[in-house]
């Protein structure tokens, strides 16, 4: 069975940061924000970080926040 665009990001957060070219590479995703927004809707916590390139543009990494453990 076929992985959803949606699940490879999942599955790609999991393992480090993913940025629109990793998702359009990886799954042909074009509107990453959008399968952002529909795991964050899913209740992930999934956050934004705002890279500058050599060239001077902007783009968007996202990653998956850990669940922090409480220590006694």
């Amino acid at each position: 069975m076929k992985q959803s665009q949606t699940e490879w990001i999942l599955t790609r957060l999991k393992h480090g940061p993913v940025t629109a070219i990793d998702a359009l590479d990886g799954c042909g995703c074009f509107r990453l924000a959008a399968r952002i927004n529909d795991l964050r809707q899913a209740g992930y916590d999934i956050e934004t970080k705002t890279l500058e390139l050599p060239n001077g543009k902007h783009v968007a990494q996202y990653h998956l926040k850990e669940k922090e453990t409480a220590t006694c």
